[in-house]
């Protein structure tokens, strides 16, 4: 198949262009190098452009005429949302609508969307299945909770099929230390605690050690990077052989608390970080935890990485490459 990833040179982006290309398909990446990075597209076309220029991205779908679409290109900082929510609505929102519009032009009928666990906000029970009612708290989920209700807009009418895959934590590395993650700046949990370590980060804060959990610290739902990509391509998969619209949420369904990615971490490592006891940030749930029964079921999706510690180990040896 021949498939535009918009946002190819990002973090989850990067990891879903080199699948691609190392099965065999032809991979146009598109990316405004605003987060991402050249050098982490291992592989097909590579268009620098931005979703706000329109007569870019349709000289893209003239030039290349992609089969599919796959959608990373997002804004995805909560507390920013919030700060700046403007430049969310306009990039996860607006810009959205500029590419699912090129789409629709050039009859391309097979989406598939990076979304996010933040369209559910405080949860109301977990694990978190697509049932849950969907309330967004901050201006990123709501620009994402946004997009999947202009989906069945543009299904309805256009005919454009759509998976939008709800991811908890992305985390890890490409086995082979390829690729791995790299923010600027660092907000996700594994890649801070192992900053830490290895002393690019004078410490690793915990915000709060009095939830109601085993060991007081916040539980988060972690998926290997690898496994997040092959649910992506099993969803394209299947849209493209039934083109039925489908809703998943992604995850280990079991969930590891803060405590513990600092205690493994230190396992792997072989090495103690310095760690900081803080105040609880506002709007922290004491568990976020995927129920991803529906995508195991419906894709046949068998997550490899499901293991802390190789999750881990696979961040650190990209960590220790990239130091």
């Amino acid at each position: 198949m021949k498939i535009l990833v918009v946002g190819g040179a990002g973090y989850i982006g990067s990891h879903m262009v080199k699948m691609l290309h190392d099965l065999g398909n032809q991979v146009i990446t598109f990316d405004n190098l605003s987060s991402g990075f050249r050098d982490a597209v291992l592989g097909g076309e590579f268009v620098q452009g931005d979703l706000a220029d329109i007569p870019t991205i349709d000289k893209v779908f003239q030039q290349y005429q992609p089969d599919a679409v796959m959608h990373f290109a997002s804004y995805i900082q909560v507390g920013e949302s919030v700060q700046h929510p403007d430049k969310y609505y306009l990039n996860n929102f607006t810009n959205t609508l500029n590419l699912l519009n090129v789409m629709v032009k050039h009859d391309v009928k097979s989406f598939i969307f990076s979304s996010t666990a933040a369209v559910f906000g405080e949860p109301e029970y977990v694990p978190i299945d697509e049932a849950h009612p969907k309330a967004p708290l901050n201006p990123y989920g709501r620009s994402k909770w946004m997009v999947e209700q202009v989906l069945a807009d543009y299904e309805r009418a256009y005919g454009l099929k759509s998976v939008c895959l709800r991811y908890f934590n992305a985390a890890g590395a490409d086995p082979s230390a390829l690729l791995g993650e790299r923010h600027e700046p660092e907000t996700h949990l594994i890649p801070l605690v192992l900053q830490a370590i290895s002393g690019k980060r004078p410490h690793i804060s915990v915000f709060g050690r009095d939830y109601d959990t085993p060991d007081g610290t916040c539980i988060r739902d972690y998926i290997h990077i690898v496994d997040l990509c092959s649910a992506h391509l099993l969803a394209l998969k299947q849209l493209t052989v039934d083109g039925v619209s489908k809703r998943f949420n992604l995850g280990n369904g079991a969930g590891f608390s803060v405590q513990e990615v600092i205690s493994v971490a230190e396992q792997v490592t072989g090495k103690k970080v310095k760690v900081i006891d803080a105040p609880r940030r506002d709007g922290d749930p004491a568990r976020l935890v995927a129920d991803a029964t529906l995508a195991k079921r419906t894709l046949g999706w068998a997550p490899v990485y499901t293991d802390l510690a190789t999750i881990i180990k696979h961040a650190w040896a990209w960590e220790t490459k990239v130091r």
